[in-house]
């Protein structure tokens, strides 16, 4: 799901993992999925703990992620940049349509 050059994922992989490209409709263990399958092994489980589900993930601010979630700064600065916003900003367009 992954793509180690950023640290992307790709909607195509996401339907082959059984998730739904949409996150809007991605339960908390599909988020944990996501994330341990994206790399980030160890942060995962932090989305578990705080109980952030599809729609709770496309609200998150780039603060809630640094220090909502108590994970490192490296980590949750990329989980921030190549994958909360980028999931955003994809179920923005797609939406909008």
């Amino acid at each position: 799901m992954e793509n180690r050059a950023n640290g992307t994922a790709d909607a195509r992989t996401q339907m082959e993992n059984g998730q739904s490209p949409d996150p809007a409709s991605w339960g908390v263990a599909d988020v944990v999925e996501y994330f341990r399958a994206a790399g980030f092994e160890e942060q995962a489980p932090a989305f578990r703990e705080q109980e952030i589900d599809g729609r709770s993930l496309l609200l998150m601010t780039r603060n809630d992620v640094l220090t909502g979630l108590s994970i490192k700064l490296g980590p949750a600065l990329k989980i921030y940049e190549y994958h909360v916003k980028l999931l955003q900003t994809q179920h923005l367009k797609v939406n909008a349509v």
